[in-house]
């Protein structure tokens, strides 16, 4: 079977400078220019190798057993039929989520993995069931005619796994693979086409959208809004916001939370997913993801995507708003969503 979550090279060799991106580490540590896409590919494994440092390897496929989808729950509306649903990620670990079929399927239509912030009610809020309203997209994008799954992330909602005890090193990593699980759900169903796949989240969402396309090459089109900034600009550098266990511990055990000691970098993870089309949602007035390191990491991406001729397939919208996605935002990430899978 071959591996659905790449891994990256072994012994990759770590970069001092993580926005430059146009180059590799060659041999003797020689850089080398990146030219062609075979040379981001070298780079690629490298950023992915030090990425699995921090947050662990992906679980190798022999853990992916049946999804033995069960329903717990139907309600119909006039656009969808919204299911809750569990299914298995591996054995013993049953994932809650909701699943969104449109009224209006003819044919094999996209499915899109929709992930949710940092909220008690998890799933609930992109469904549309709780939270904020501006985080409904799970079911908004069933409106436009997508099948969406959006599901727990360890230790919010309705799932309380210990991925820890269960031999995971991060819940970043076990939030992966769970995600990809999703994905395989998605492509289970006969009304989705397992060619078209794409991927959405806020804040705890937005960066374990770039996770998942980074690791999951299925994901065509991955919208992340308000999900990182560079590690040097959050904080002034001290991350320890992302290093206790509903991420990456190792953060701070191994490389003591500074973003200088850090293996990698956002401006890596754009890249990693290069060419697939990525929306960057990124308000003015974030807080939490400052817009500064937001831009370094987009410019620091800009030319892999050049380098496949991908233009316009990196694109960020700048509202003038806090940590938020605001409806005039959502329609344009949908718009760009529907460029990709439905263009």
């Amino acid at each position: 079977m071959a591996q659905t979550l790449r891994s990256g090279a072994a012994n990759a060799p770590q970069y001092v400078d993580k926005f430059n991106l146009m180059h590799y580490s060659g041999a003797e540590g020689k850089a080398v220019p990146v030219e062609s896409p075979e040379d981001w590919e070298i780079r690629r494994s490298h950023i992915l190798a030090n990425m699995q440092l921090v947050m662990g390897d992906p679980p190798p496929d022999t853990r992916r057993c049946a999804l033995d989808v069960q329903v717990l729950e139907e309600v119909q509306t006039e656009t969808y039929l919204r299911r809750k649903i569990t299914y298995m990620a591996e054995e013993g670990d049953r994932v809650p989520a909701y699943l969104f079929i449109p009224t209006s399927v003819h044919g094999r239509v996209p499915g899109i993995v929709c992930l949710h912030q940092t909220t008690a009610v998890g799933k609930a809020e992109p469904a549309g069931i709780g939270g904020l309203p501006n985080l409904h997209y799970a079911g908004e994008l069933a409106e436009h005619g997508y099948v969406t799954i959006a599901p727990d992330y360890p230790g919010y909602g309705d799932y309380q796994f210990d991925a820890y005890a269960n031999g995971y090193v991060s819940a970043t990593m076990k939030g992966i693979y769970n995600h990809s699980r999703a994905i395989d759900v998605l492509a289970s169903l006969p009304e989705v086409d397992g060619e078209r796949i794409g991927c959405i989240g806020h804040s705890l969402g937005g960066h374990n959208t770039l996770f998942l396309a980074a690791f999951d090459e299925r994901v065509g089109v991955a919208v992340t809004s308000c999900g990182f900034s560079s590690f040097r600009k959050y904080k002034d550098g001290d991350i320890a916001g992302w290093s206790h266990k509903g991420y990456m511990p190792r953060i701070a055990d191994l490389y003591g939370a500074r973003a200088e000691t850090m293996p990698f970098e956002f401006s890596e993870v754009l890249g990693a997913i290069a060419p697939r089309a990525v929306f960057v949602n990124a308000p003015t007035g974030d807080t939490n993801f400052p817009l500064e390191g937001v831009l370094e990491c987009l410019a620091a991406a800009q030319p892999v995507y050049a380098l496949y001729g991908a233009h316009g397939r990196l694109e960020a919208a700048h509202p003038e708003c806090g940590h938020d996605f605001p409806p005039e935002v959502r329609e344009q990430a949908y718009a760009f969503i529907d460029s990709v899978l439905k263009g």
